[in-house]
């Protein structure tokens, strides 16, 4: 027996009394019953599903599949009738999305030509991707416009249920995907659209539209809009967004942009300011670990154990100590909670490959690294202490230098 559709005969309907024709579980274990008639709508044609009650019992998913419309319940219904009871908030909802996207649709398409291709009904807001490579503002503002005139004007919205044959006589804004049961939803003299979702009976109900923002997607422009009770949630939601930000920038709703543009004037010169008295800080910190260089036959060795210290750092100051001081050779380790890090260098008149000096120590850690001939770096495990691995770096490094 096939289920009747009251959501096709009265898309308002908030409750309704049906027979129970059975109720099994799926193969994953989910309880379903399947009725003589529904109110409830199904997943399809970009809609979601409605979700309310079966004898106060929850739905939270409806689908057609195999040709009966699943109601999935959180429990067994063994009653033979039953009295159903729909989310009716989340119905109008849709209901105000859905219709919205048609008449959007339809008012990108009349007044420039430019396609809807898929559709996106989201729990926060929707979207439509345009078969276009680009959109321009006043182009997004007259279609908004427009599509708010259409709802204002309160037009009716009908429905027509039409064979394969008779498809010629409306001036449809896309090709059909069925060949049977061929459902149309139409704005006369508007828009002339195949649909299986529910819709107001005037387009008043959607009550209004706005564009939020859009993007490139492949190939095409993603629109994201709301509708209805959506739109004053959004202005709600801005409107905290910009009362808090007046307190906190001490600034008019008017003034903000230019407010906070300066604040990140602002930051933009104390982070250069903090960068140059970074580099004076390196510079200086290598000045001083020069002065505590250890003093070898052929050569000088500054070398220090650190912790939770960037490499960036380290590389920056071993290369400073590198370029101002002669015959001198840096070692850097650093340690983390869970790795050690080892950082070398050289100065100029110095005749060793440090991408080649840290590779033979490397397998210590069981590390990776790399570098150029005068300075390396690298990191691996904690299997040995930052002591013993600076003891295998001086000795390797003595043997490669005095011979």
């Amino acid at each position: 027996m096939v289920t009747k559709k009251l959501y096709y005969q009265e898309p308002s309907i908030r409750s309704f009394s049906a027979q129970i024709l059975h109720s099994k579980q799926d193969a994953n274990g989910r309880f379903y019953v399947v009725l003589d008639k529904t109110a409830f709508y199904p997943t399809g044609g970009g809609q979601p599903h409605d979700t309310g009650t079966i004898n106060d019992v929850r739905v939270y998913n409806v689908e057609e599949k195999n040709g009966e419309i699943r109601h999935y319940t959180d429990t067994f219904l063994e009653a033979e009738k039953c009295a159903g009871e729909i989310d009716w908030g989340r119905r109008f909802d849709h209901m105000q999305q859905h219709t919205g996207q048609h008449i959007l649709s339809a008012a990108f398409e009349n007044m420039y030509g430019y396609r809807t291709v898929s559709f996106h009904l989201g729990t926060e807001t929707c979207s439509i991707d345009l078969e276009i490579s680009g959109l321009y503002e006043e182009e997004a503002s007259g279609v908004e416009e427009k599509a708010n005139d259409v709802i204002l004007e309160n037009r009716p919205i009908q429905i027509r249920w039409v064979t394969e044959d008779e498809l010629n006589e409306f001036p449809l804004r896309k090709d059909v995907s069925v060949s049977e049961n061929i459902r149309l939803v139409i704005i006369p003299d508007f828009d002339y659209n195949g649909c299986g979702g529910t819709h107001p009976n005037a387009t008043g109900q959607v009550g209004s539209i706005k564009l939020l923002h859009w993007e490139r997607q492949k190939k095409n422009i993603r629109v994201h809009f709301v509708c209805g009770t959506r739109v004053l949630k959004q202005l709600q939601d801005k409107h905290r967004v910009i009362q808090g930000l007046t307190s906190l920038l001490n600034a008019p709703q008017q003034d903000l942009k230019a407010s906070a543009s300066h604040i990140l004037e602002q930051q933009k010169n104390l982070e250069k300011t903090n960068e140059h008295l970074q580099a004076e800080l390196l510079l200086y910190e290598a000045q001083r670990l020069i002065k505590k260089a250890t003093v070898k036959d052929t050569y000088k060795l500054v070398n220090n154990t650190y912790k939770d210290t960037p490499v960036k750092k380290l590389q920056q100051m071993a290369a400073n100590v590198a370029q101002n001081a002669n015959k001198t050779l840096v070692l850097f380790i650093n340690e983390n909670e869970t790795k050690i890090q080892v950082v070398c260098a050289r100065s100029n008149d110095i005749d060793m490959n440090m991408k080649d000096f840290i590779t033979q120590i490397l397998p210590m850690i069981n590390g990776k690294g790399g570098g150029s001939k005068t300075i390396a770096q690298g990191g691996g495990d904690k299997r040995v202490s930052p002591g013993t691995l600076m003891e295998e770096l001086i000795r390797v490094s003595e043997r490669q230098l005095v011979g």
